[in-house]
């Protein structure tokens, strides 16, 4: 949104009357706004800019937050297999030992000696055939054994590297945690500094007031049976509001209701607007059908719900509901089609 440029007296008389009422009707023919109306102009394309940054900042915040708890999931999983392998260990370790101190106690003296004292020397004979094959297969479990705790230090070492990517994981979602609260505390303020008619108008939504849209005369049938269902799903979340971080069913950011959308029709989708991109193939905007997604701005750090009739539906932004759009609100970068 532009802002209203005052015109220079430079080079005039400040006091002359003839000069100001020929300013005053300058003023009035180019049909300019009074000058107050500038920061409020700047302040809405400011709240614009700040919701866009902490959109983006959200989709960081959904990344960091779905790799966190796949490495969480991941590194329970490896705990449980090193504690199932420890477990495993001291068995082998207590067998081992009691093979060991059987051994010791039966051929603690030398094997001539204990022959000559022995009063049944073939029972003697038997006893050392036992021991030997005892000791062949306590060899067998000692190395057994060594590859076992080879593999449960590999294993551990293993643990403890995804355990410091999932602290780093959780360090950054903090962060961006921060980023958006800030961005969206920032962009409040000013919506909270607007007059009370222009705050109504903004928070309405000047792009779509047509909330009440429950289905579209005209359209284009979906694709498929599941886009079907999700735009269903879509089309029930309407009116919900704009919750960053949120993925239903109360509430949804942009990414959030896709997902939640085709979750609904059995089909799972990545948690990303960038990754929901890569969810199916790409399709012209001509060939748009209901239930396509519609990528928006060159990162795809928004994205919608394809309509029919040139509308989308989608979380806009925090204080707007879940609602229809034009398609053409924003740059499109992508659509795909699950």
């Amino acid at each position: 949104m532009g802002s209203h440029r005052r015109l220079a007296p430079s080079g005039f008389d400040r006091g002359s009357t003839a000069a100001v009422g020929l300013l005053s009707v300058a003023a009035a023919l180019l049909g300019a706004v009074p000058a107050a109306a500038a920061p409020h102009d700047d302040r809405r394309a400011e709240v614009d800019r700040l919701h866009t940054e902490a959109e983006r900042a959200t989709e960081a915040y959904n990344k960091a937050d779905a790799r966190t708890e796949v490495l969480r999931e991941e590194v329970t999983t490896a705990q449980d297999s090193i504690a199932r392998q420890q477990e495993r260990v001291n068995t082998m370790r207590d067998a081992l030992g009691s093979l060991a101190g059987a051994q010791y106690r039966s051929g603690g003296i030398d094997p001539s000696l204990a022959l000559l004292l022995s009063a049944e020397p073939d029972d003697y004979l038997d006893r050392a055939s036992v021991l030997d094959r005892i000791s062949t297969r306590q060899a067998g479990e000692l190395k057994e054994l060594q590859e076992a705790m080879r593999g449960l230090a590999q294993d551990r070492a293993e643990a403890a590297a995804k355990l410091t990517e999932l602290e780093k994981g959780r360090r950054a979602v903090a962060a961006h945690k921060k980023t958006v609260e800030r961005k969206l505390a920032r962009a409040r303020a000013l919506l909270a500094a607007l007059p009370d008619d222009e705050r109504a108008a903004y928070e309405r939504g000047s792009r779509s007031g047509r909330e009440d849209l429950t289905a579209l005369a005209g359209a284009a049938a979906p694709a498929s049976g599941r886009a079907a269902a999700a735009f269903a799903a879509a089309r029930s979340a309407l009116g919900k509001p704009y919750v960053w971080g949120a993925n239903g069913p109360s509430g949804f950011d942009c990414s959030g209701l896709t997902q939640w959308a085709y979750a609904q029709a059995g089909v799972g989708i990545p948690r990303t607007s960038q990754a929901q991109t890569g969810a199916g193939r790409h399709v012209s905007l001509a060939e748009a059908r209901p239930g396509d997604l519609v990528a928006y701005r060159s990162d795809a750090s928004h994205i919608a719900m394809y309509a029919g009739n040139g509308q989308v539906i989608h979380a806009p932004h925090p204080g707007a509901p879940v609602r229809y759009d034009p398609v053409g609100m924003m740059p499109i970068s992508s659509i795909t089609r699950v």
